[in-house]
């Protein structure tokens, strides 16, 4: 299946010049959702995570689910004052300021907790980045990332740490 022609282009958004890569059309295609998470599933099964982490709020999509189809946990990696108990949190700069990633601090068990980190996209790589250092705050054992699209000329991933990165698009 081409997941590919799943995902539309939409021109100028946010701002000019932008070609939003919008996965909503994906999402709404039953078999074309399906067989995303089913790849990405068998992609990521030789990693052998104990937890899939997606952050807020597209990471949860995909992330939820590959959990599922893994056989381990969800962790939810949240914006501030979104989770009600402890947390380990982590500021991290974003192209006009500032931002933070929020986990509970006994959703992970450090050290043998194995994560796999989730998002629909790898684009300059500083949300996937935030939360592999709250990962390796916590203790526990970053296994490596997934995303359903890459847009390579951002170079994301030469923000993320030496693990695996598992793409199933690129733009």
């Amino acid at each position: 299946m081409d997941i590919k022609a799943l995902i539309r282009e939409v021109p100028d958004f946010p701002k000019p010049g932008i070609q939003f890569k919008d996965i909503t059309t994906l999402l709404r295609d039953a078999e074309g959702l399906r067989y995303t998470v089913d790849v990405l599933a068998e992609k990521c099964a030789d990693l052998n995570p104990d937890f899939v982490i997606g952050m807020e709020s597209r990471g949860f999509i995909f992330g939820a689910p590959l959990a599922y189809k893994l056989g381990c946990g969800f962790i939810p990696v949240r914006k501030p004052g979104k989770l009600p108990a402890a947390v380990h949190c982590i500021e991290y700069e974003l192209e006009y300021g500032m931002d933070r990633l929020e986990v509970h601090q006994d959703a992970l068990h450090p050290p043998e907790s194995r994560i796999l980190i989730v998002d629909d996209v790898i684009a300059t790589g500083g949300t996937a980045s935030a939360t592999a250092k709250l990962v390796q705050q916590t203790g526990c054992t970053l296994v490596g990332f997934a995303f359903v699209i890459e847009l390579k000329d951002l170079n994301g991933r030469k923000h993320l740490p030496d693990v695996p990165i598992i793409t199933l698009v690129e733009y």
